[in-house]
């Protein structure tokens, strides 16, 4: 029994360590560990594999708690439209002011603030744009509750309606993309320059030159990123995603929501 008991907590605490770690291998084996700490605990506990290997498959239905009530009662607008937004607190977003100056660093200049409000849910982006590269920065901070989170993101969108575009969301993401984004997905812990760098070299890879992405104002960021938002609730309403609710709101539909579980089992695997 003792023993069992040490090679479960060994494993336990083995695992959790991998997950503080930032590199995809250890963050897969800190994953895997935890489904083994689980097996290995109700394993020893109840004398049955059958019953440990229940205990942990148990882990990747565990986001049903979480999508049967807030997912399930969660209303969004149809039309999002950006306003002028003053920037969150310091207690808030710590860090806003950080990331801004790394940002500007690599030459890209402050734009706006503009966000959304909608019941509990809020968004705000700082904007960023740099005339040289044709490049689109933006650090979105999204609040629900007492949930908040921010990304990043670079885009450059192409005169054949292409985006191009890099973050590091760092969650598995709600909703289908429409089909002119292009995704290249970093890990969140990484910093500015390195997203910029593996932004650049995406487009070097699908040889897209600075020619072909279209200049971009203050007045055309802002109304592209509400086009791309209302697009996206459009798209996601005819993949049977979301379904309308009244004139105004959408909800998630029983496909939407096992899509975003299906969402959860890709992003464990790829972490």
């Amino acid at each position: 029994m003792l023993f069992g008991l040490f090679i479960t907590l060994g494993v336990a605490v083995l695992s959790v360590a991998l997950r503080s770690y930032q590199t995809s291998f250890a963050q897969k084996a800190g994953a895997l560990g935890i489904l083994l700490s689980t097996f290995l605990a109700v394993y020893f506990a109840s004398g049955s594999w059958v019953f440990g290997l229940v205990g942990s498959l148990a882990w990747l239905f565990l986001p049903w708690l979480e999508i049967l009530t807030r997912i399930r009662a969660l209303r969004l607008p149809k039309e999002k439209s950006l306003r002028p937004k003053s920037p969150p607190s310091s207690e808030i977003f710590p860090t806003l002011n950080e990331i801004t100056k790394d940002i500007e660093n690599e030459g890209f200049a402050h734009v706006n603030d503009a966000g959304w409000d909608w019941e509990d849910y809020k968004q705000f982006f700082r904007l960023f744009y740099k005339e040289e590269d044709r490049a689109q920065a933006t650090i979105c901070l999204n609040e629900q509750n007492d949930l908040s989170f921010y990304y990043l993101r670079i885009s450059s969108r192409a005169n054949d309606g292409i985006i191009w575009t890099t973050w590091n969301y760092p969650l598995s993401y709600g909703l289908k993309l429409t089909p002119q984004f292009r995704i290249n997905r970093q890990r969140p812990d990484q910093s500015f320059w390195q997203l910029y760098q593996s932004h650049k070299e995406y487009l070097r890879l699908h040889r897209v030159e600075t020619s072909v992405i279209d200049p971009m104002d203050e007045d055309r960021i802002q109304a592209e990123i509400e086009n791309d938002l209302r697009e996206q609730i459009a798209h996601n309403i005819k993949k049977g995603v979301l379904k309308p609710v009244d004139n105004d709101e959408v909800k998630y539909s029983w496909r939407g929501m096992v899509y975003l579980w299906c969402q959860f089992l890709l992003d464990l695997v790829r972490l």
